[in-house]
């Protein structure tokens, strides 16, 4: 009967395969293919059946052969079985034909099966659903009756994914010196712990009541220690600290419901339709090969407070289960907060800082969350960029998460960076209100309810990147070669800095590296290097033209994405945001309400165009500059600009990357070379690609500047005469005072931390050095790194730099 009616069925049934090249990979086995199905379906059976009729590959229902020997009578299996007719239980002995497969290897040395464990999910395709039934019904944990397994069928059966995992070799599972049915039964096991790995990728883990995970985490050894101690020592009853942390787990827990999130799945669908154009997501298809049997963390880049609902939605519509999300406790507000923590999130304080109680609840919910295989976000840089770089990673989550991992390792941790990329942010006029000197606005529910206005603006579209994905374990090993040792030690965890600080710093860089260039970014980076923010037509569509000519000639990375849009099709779209408007005789100009933001999306890819802007930069008072010059000039700026932008390559790799990159500025037009390629020229001035280079350079100049600004006030105070944090008070007056003096407008160049990292760094690599009392000395080597500012600088902005630090 339930064949009958699985054949009833079969035509209303439409269904998409995962992985896409699963043909490919099935054709290159040496073994014959069983398909494993976690539990017996008549209907499911026939799905793959289709599958594999589509795919050109062996199908389920045909006898499985080795040679000419006929070893079992299909090639398909269900691990389980529904038996009982009014009360439904889950059979789950070994089938019998793994058992005959089992014994035709044992007498056989020769014969081998790859056993490919094959998923049929019905529904829980987020991109498509289109109504509350739909999400009601949709693929879940649980063991669904006959009817609402036919309601399921009826309501989603044309959105169902057939997923195929990697086939395993029954010989290589097949243990030795073990009964048949034990090995089996091990067998069996080991193929569902792969089905439950694929399904936990895809609907996230089987959730168990946040009563049951609070008396987990309560009962841990260290949290029962911790509070036996300071019931000691506060003379206090031990249930009153008890409570205390039951108190702190509270506020911490989130309380992950998957009916809210459907709901909040079709909301936000609402909401981004809304307000912006568009979500585009770029290399989804690297989540599928790290999902199954990995703790992944997704690691993204803060640049609005969009961002906490952003990156679970585009997570979830690629088909893969949301996070659990880190979140500052400022963001738990009264009704927010509650409908926060049903969709994933858990609040943390700013500081742990003496409250050690606090510290091992958190540290113990964070083990446990992983443990269970529920992935995690947090944000690197810990708050929003207010200028629209990369901040200083914060490592705070990062060394909680691995101590985490080294305590409890149950499954491999792989980090995830995002590139979050918005051609307009919401809250783009409170950051530059805040660089200007307003104080910080407090999150409230008040403001967030006043933000809700904004709705009605076009915020063009939302680019989310994923990254190239940071497995833990090699870097573990190359800090900590025996952290193995270690492992699931409560009390003893190897110190683990070194490995944080090089996993940050790899993530920002990562996180660059899959960066988006937006319309709106390339219009930032032509227009704000003008004077007075306003081009000619044409000379504004060339110059598109040449940034996205270069882009593409020398790549920064492969995962970065430039806009496909023509130069016309580039300003069109900055039109339709308002950014820019047209005046008399074919000038375009930026709008004056959005003049003084145009420096954020700039900032957000300043990298793609450092280095050619920095090559670009030599050639603004030198017509002839020797290729040996333009490589110590990258050679000696590059670790500044690499410390400041995050930026991708090795120093070893600097010389190469400049010959391609004056390869590309050469095909371009803007530079040429004779044979020898030992010099190289700029064009002559009366040209215009001559202008196109001077465009070029103007990106990068303001940072020289910068660093010339602090060199100079350096050497004009003298060796031995200031501390760091005076000068970078200097540093920082003046900055302000260049921009008054001559009127272009980029709050980053007196943001008192870029002077502080770049001072910090003189310091690591030796130019500088502090005495006794902490004073900056310095030598002929800071002389030298001035000279170099004058191959870049040209001589009126030197001099202009030199009189504000004199003045």
């Amino acid at each position: 009967m339930l064949r009958f009616l699985s054949r009833l069925l079969l035509p209303w049934v439409r269904f998409s395969i995962r992985p896409p090249d699963v043909a490919q990979q099935l054709e290159r086995l040496p073994a014959p293919v069983c398909y494993v199905l976690e539990q017996y379906s008549a209907l499911d059976e026939m799905v793959v059946q289709r599958a594999c009729a589509q795919l050109k590959l062996t199908r389920p229902g045909k006898p499985m052969v080795v040679g000419d020997r006929r070893v079992a009578g299909r090639s398909v299996m269900a691990l389980a079985r529904q038996v009982g007719l009014l009360r439904a239980r889950l059979d789950r002995r070994p089938p019998p034909e793994l058992q005959s497969l089992l014994a035709a290897a044992r007498k056989d040395p020769l014969l081998d099966v790859t056993l490919v464990p094959v998923t049929v999910y019905w529904g829980r395709r987020p991109e498509r659903e289109s109504g509350w039934l739909d999400l009601l019904l949709s693929e879940d944990w649980t063991l669904s009756s006959r009817l609402r397994r036919l309601l399921t069928v009826i309501f989603n059966g044309r959105k169902t994914l057939v997923e195929f995992s990697p086939g395993a070799s029954l010989r290589s599972l097949i243990p030795q010196d073990t009964p048949d049915l034990q090995a089996s039964r091990r067998i069996a096991r080991h193929l569902m712990a792969r089905l439950d790995a694929g399904r936990t990728a895809y609907l996230g883990p089987d959730l168990s009541h946040r009563r049951t995970l609070r008396t987990q985490v309560l009962r841990t050894q260290g949290v029962r220690a911790l509070v036996a101690q300071q019931a000691r020592e506060g003379k206090v009853p031990r249930r009153k600290v008890f409570e205390e942390a039951q108190a702190m787990f509270d506020e911490i827990a989130a309380d992950y419901t998957p009916a809210f999130v459907q709901f909040m799945e079709r909301v936000l669908k609402w909401l981004w339709t809304r307000i912006y154009d568009g979500v585009e997501v770029a290399h989804g298809q690297t989540l599928a090969g790290i999902a199954s049997g990995n703790e992944l963390v997704y690691v993204p880049c803060h640049r609005s407070t969009m961002d906490d609902l952003l990156m679970p939605y585009a997570i979830y519509t690629q088909g893969f289960v949301i996070p659990h999300i880190a979140a500052g406790i400022n963001l738990n507000l009264p009704v927010v907060g509650p409908l926060l923590r049903k969709g994933g999130a858990f609040f943390m304080r700013r500081s742990f800082r003496g409250n050690a109680l606090y510290t091992v609840v958190f540290m113990n919910y964070l083990g446990e969350i992983m443990s269970r295989g529920h992935p995690l976000q947090y944000f690197i840089e810990g708050g929003r960029s207010r200028t629209g770089r990369l901040l200083s990673p914060k490592t705070g989550m990062l060394s909680m998460t691995l101590r985490s991992y080294l305590r409890q390792p149950v499954r491999p941790v792989v980090f995830v960076p995002v590139y979050l990329g918005y051609e307009r942010i919401i809250e783009v006029d409170s950051y530059v209100g805040e660089l200007s000197g307003q104080p910080k606005e407090k999150e409230s529910l008040w403001g967030f309810l006043r933000s809700l206005r904004r709705l009605r603006e076009n915020f063009g579209f939302v680019h989310v990147n994923i990254g190239e994905p940071i497995p833990l374990q090699p870097l573990l090993d190359a800090h900590l070669p025996h952290w193995r040792e270690h492992t699931g030690s409560r009390s003893k965890v190897p110190p683990v800095n070194a490995a944080v600080d090089e996993l940050a710093s790899r993530i920002m860089r990562e996180i660059n590296s899959a960066a988006a260039m937006t319309p709106v970014n390339l219009l930032a980076l032509v227009l704000l290097a003008t004077p007075r923010q306003v081009m000619l037509e044409s000379d504004l569509l060339r110059q598109l033209a040449l940034s996205q000519q270069l882009l593409r000639a020398a790549p920064y990375a492969p995962r970065v994405t430039v806009t496909e849009l023509d130069p016309a099709g580039i300003l069109q779209a900055c039109e339709k945001l308002g950014i820019v408007q047209r005046g008399e005789g074919g000038m375009v100009q930026l709008d004056p309400k959005h003049a003084a933001a145009m420096p954020y999306y700039r900032n957000n890819v300043l990298h793609l165009v450092a280095l050619p802007s920095l090559l670009a930069c030599c050639f603004l008072s030198n017509p002839r500059v020797s290729a040996a010059d333009l490589q110590r000039l990258a050679w000696r700026i590059y670790p500044y600009i690499s410390e400041e932008l995050f930026l991708r390559w090795e120093e070893a790799e600097i010389p190469q990357v400049v010959d391609a990159q004056l390869a590309a500025m050469e095909q371009a037009g803007l530079l040429r070379t004779d044979a020898s390629r030992a010099v190289w020229q700029a064009p002559p001035a009366a040209v215009p690609e001559a202008m196109q280079l001077s465009l070029l350079a103007q990106p990068m100049l303001l940072t020289v500047e910068r660093y010339y600004l602090a060199i100079a006030l350096l050497r004009r105070a003298g060796s031995g005469t200031v501390t760091q944090a005076e000068l970078e008070t200097r540093c920082q007056q003046m900055a302000g005072r260049m921009l008054k003096l001559y009127g272009f407008h980029s709050p980053e160049f007196y943001d008192r931390s870029l002077f502080e990292g770049f001072l910090a760094l003189l310091r690591r690599r030796g130019v500088l050095r502090a005495d006794a009392e902490g004073r900056l000395v310095f030598d002929e080597v800071l002389d030298r790194v001035a000279d170099d500012a004058q191959l870049v600088l040209s001589e009126q902005l030197r001099h202009s730099i030199l009189q504000v630090v004199h003045g």
